[in-house]
């Protein structure tokens, strides 16, 4: 095996377990249908402000986790 695909398999884990963890710390959706329209849920502050809050954080780490889980997949399929 290459260095390169051991380096790879390493971080390939790392984000895994990562985005595994942060996918588990966020809260449940649980509005059914009523969230669709957007009548489900109250506008409160924190609905307004979400992308400072704890949940604003974590779906920007999922965001960013995703890709790179797919870029790493990528690479590893390619290398090997």
């Amino acid at each position: 095996m290459s260095v390169l695909f051991i380096i790879l398999s390493i971080l390939f884990i790392i984000c895994t377990l990562a985005l595994v963890t942060i996918i588990l710390m966020q809260k449940k959706r649980s509005a059914g249908l009523g969230g669709l329209s957007g009548m489900g849920g109250s506008q409160t502050y924190w609905d307004r402000n979400k992308g400072r809050s704890l949940e604003g954080v974590l779906e920007k780490y999922t965001k960013v986790g995703g890709v790179l889980f797919f870029i790493l997949s990528l690479a590893l399929c390619i290398i090997k």
